[in-house]
């Protein structure tokens, strides 16, 4: 116990300085995490090797993350990614693994080994993608997309790879004579399998397949006929904490279902995610769930850093390095040719070419089965090993490089060809998204016309399905808004998401038309006084009017009739409206507000009189109550 609490605290320590360090220098966390454990573990050798109870601890993160993933997948979202899941992620797991396979065979291995070893390294990984892409927000991108599709069918395929591999068992082999890091790590792998393997050992390999079926079969039918009754059971005693105790005991009694039966935990826990994804409790399970994934997530990538053999890789690094480096390169080349076939470009086509390109976690669960199944020799698997630590190693910095790439092509990215404006009308809305549609809504609704520009061709081609034509091109290009009436327009409505170009657009539309109306959408009060200075006649805050609505939502909650909310809502409106314009007149761009002495102390006096204005009006209301 003791030995436990003390590697627990120096895993902990090392995340709470290395991870804040790496982020800040914008390496991400996941690089910072796995340099944590490097230091403490190989390098200053604060915590051993072997210290597999934290490690099983940590795997929890992998499971979690999987389980939450599935709450997020109704059995229909999935359905709906059929051609993703079977194009994408299939492409990419049987051309990897021919080509990782055809490698192998060149290498003198049987064919059945390297058909293992192309299975194994054919995976990727996904807690260090998925927490990647979180962490940089490109999961909603077509890139990102596209790589969460691939994941996900990886994760899948582990059920039939697990079936497949015991019946390319191998006949027994003789004693390997090899240094003690090789028997050591084979050690490792041997007990693993053997762990995961208690009511499966010594079948054949059809039965342990029947076994692999049956328990996929009971997760599915638990989680649609055992779980809500429970969770209205708990819901009954209004404990809180029994909640997260319940979601928990779902996550770890499926994990040690699925190791008794030779299962990856993971896997099991994500098709129990998605059984559950339509339950009424699923955001309850998200909430309850969510810190200690990312607390077990991070302990994950730690001990992957602490595991590695420095001995074993000082033996022979270049052999080892160059072989991470012929797996990413091999993989890469098939995921850049995939995702041309996919007709992904530009910054989403690197993103799913460098993204994928490692060995992944799962690798580590189907070497230990394999080595359990005598299916790849003891001292391949050792090094195997080794090449799937380094092949996520090197992710972060691959998604580094992803990241000057992306900077590189910018807005040289080639663009679909602008479309041929052949109609004219009075107003003229730049931008198409939550903002502007309901801004073109409410115009046609009233009977006028609408001239509708978006860059974004999926935003105009949807758009188009519910009968609103818009124009596809660059809003702040001068010879399309000519073209779009410029000239002879009433109203410019600019409501692009970029406030860069909305302030750009401002600024050409009030230098060509000193008479023209312009309604402008400001992302915040320092956009506002931008837009101001640029020419804006009117300027819209995204969120003041909906955040104004919630505060009056407030006042009538804690005591104020509806009236006397809506009142003191109006007076804040007013007094906003005026303050901004003078606020505007003492703005000075490119200095800092904190520097802005007059700008401070007339901020300072609004509120005040904002406060004297609040409570002169409920005294109001108090004495005609009274």
């Amino acid at each position: 116990m003791d030995d436990f609490l003390y590697q627990a605290s120096i895993y902990l320590a090392a995340a709470v300085i290395a991870v804040p360090l790496s982020a800040r220098l914008g390496l991400g966390s996941v690089l910072g995490y796995l340099a944590a454990g490097i230091v403490i573990g190989p390098w200053l050798g604060l915590v051993g090797a072997e210290t597999e109870s934290l490690q099983h601890v940590a795997e929890f993160g992998v499971v979690m993350m999987l389980f939450l993933i599935g709450l997020e997948l109704e059995p229909r979202a999935l359905w709906d990614m059929r051609d993703r899941l079977l194009g994408l992620g299939g492409l990419q797991v049987g051309l990897s693994t021919a080509a990782i396979a055809a490698v192998a065979i060149y290498a003198n291995h049987p064919w059945s080994v390297a058909l293992a070893v192309g299975l194994t390294l054919s995976l990727s990984s996904t807690a260090i993608v998925l927490q990647t892409l979180s962490e940089k927000g490109l999961m909603q991108t077509n890139g990102g997309r596209a790589t969460f599709s691939v994941l996900l069918t990886q994760d899948i395929a582990v059920i039939p790879i697990l079936a497949l591999l015991p019946l390319l068992a191998l006949p027994a082999m003789p004693h390997l004579e090899s240094d003690g890091s090789i028997d050591r790590g084979v050690k490792d792998l041997h007990d693993a399998g053997h762990h995961s393997l208690s009511l499966v050992e010594g079948l054949p390999g059809w039965a342990v397949t029947l076994v692999t079926l049956g328990a996929i079969a009971f997760v599915i039918l638990a989680g649609v006929y055992l779980t809500r009754p429970l969770f209205r059971f708990i819901h009954a005693t209004r404990l809180r904490e029994m909640y997260t105790a319940l979601a928990l005991m779902i996550v770890v009694g499926i994990s040690f279902l699925m190791t008794l039966v030779g299962l990856s935990p993971a896997l099991g826990a994500f098709l129990a995610g998605v059984v559950l994804a339509s339950s009424e409790f699923r955001h309850e399970m998200e909430s309850d769930l969510e810190p200690f994934k990312g607390l077990f997530l991070g302990l994950f990538f730690i001990t992957v850093g602490a595991g590695i053999d420095v001995a074993y890789f000082f033996n022979d690094p270049l052999e080892l390095i160059g072989l991470a480096l012929l797996v990413i390169l091999t993989k890469g080349i098939i995921l850049f040719l995939v995702g041309r076939a996919f007709r992904l470009k530009g910054r989403d086509h690197w993103l799913f070419t460098l993204g994928l390109a490692q060995a992944g976690e799962f690798g580590f669960v189907l070497l230990a089965f394999s080595t359990q199944q005598n299916v790849i020799p003891p001292d391949l698997s050792q090094k195997l090993l080794m090449i799937i630590a380094l092949t996520m190693l090197i992710t972060p910095l691959l998604f580094i490089v992803y990241d000057l790439l992306s900077r590189r092509i910018g807005d040289s990215a080639p663009q679909p060809e602008p479309d041929e404006i052949d109609e004219k009308g009075p107003v003229i809305i730049a931008g198409i998204g939550r903002f502007g549609q309901i801004v073109n809504r409410l115009v046609r609704a009233s009977g006028f016309k609408t001239i509708v520009l978006d860059h974004d061709i999926e935003t105009i081609q949807l758009m188009r399905r519910f009968g609103v034509k818009g124009f596809l091109g660059d809003p702040t290009r001068p010879e399309l808004l000519r073209a779009a009436g410029l000239e002879k327009a009433a109203v410019l409505v600019a409501a692009m998401d970029d406030p860069k170009h909305v302030t750009r657009l401002v600024s050409f539309a009030r230098r060509q038309r000193p008479d023209l109306h312009i309604i402008a959408r400001a992302h915040d009060r320092t956009h506002v006084y931008e837009l101001y200075q640029a020419g804006a006649d009117d300027i819209v805050r995204e969120m003041f009017d909906s955040s104004l609505r919630a505060g009056r939502y407030v006042l009538e909650n804690i005591g104020l009739s509806e009236y006397e909310a809506a009142q003191a809502e109006q007076t804040f409106y007013h007094h906003d409206r005026e303050s901004i314009r003078e606020l505007a007149e003492l703005w000075i761009p490119g200095m800092p507000t904190a520097e802005n002495k007059k700008y401070l102390e007339r901020a300072q006096q609004f509120e005040k009189e904002l406060e004297t204005e609040l409570l002169e009006l409920a005294e109001k209301h108090a004495q005609k109550s009274a």
